[in-house]
């Protein structure tokens, strides 16, 4: 029997993993499929409903996604705060003008590292970024 060396493993660690999705529990899926879908753009791909209403959902926005589980039991607190995803997108001022027009409050966008950067805070304290590559001067502010 041939025993696997730490390069072995290493391939194929990498060639397996294809992919993180944050994983949510919020407390109001009814809030979250209409805060997600209906104002930031993602598209339900999947579903899980053992008691005639959704309690999982995949959704996906592009090449992008996340999962929404409602809670067993809902937190007395917001269970988002401190907690942060950013998509990297290939053009972040367009998701923040979208996100914008169907009323979801997001943050004017500016220049940090590089990147256009825009965020919005879900119904359970999620802060969610939206990020493109840019060549604009830093903490420069977009001006509608």
């Amino acid at each position: 029997m041939e025993l696997e060396t730490p390069v072995d493993r290493e391939t194929k660690s990498k060639n397996n993993v294809q992919q993180v999705v944050p994983f949510f529990r919020v407390s109001n899926m009814e809030n979250s499929i209409r805060y997600y879908v209906d104002g930031l753009g993602f598209e339900m791909t999947r579903k899980w409903i053992p008691k005639d209403k959704i309690e999982w959902c995949w959704l996906q926005l592009g090449d992008a996604a996340l999962m929404l589980q409602t809670f067993r039991k809902v937190p007395e607190q917001k269970v988002g705060v401190g907690v942060s995803i950013c998509f990297q997108c290939q053009d972040a001022l367009q998701i923040y003008r979208e996100v914008k027009s169907r009323g979801i409050e997001i943050a004017r966008p500016f220049v940090g590292n590089a990147l256009w950067t825009t965020s919005t805070i879900d119904p359970d304290g999620y802060r969610i970024e939206f990020a493109s590559p840019t060549d604009v001067p830093e903490e420069t502010e977009y001006a509608e």
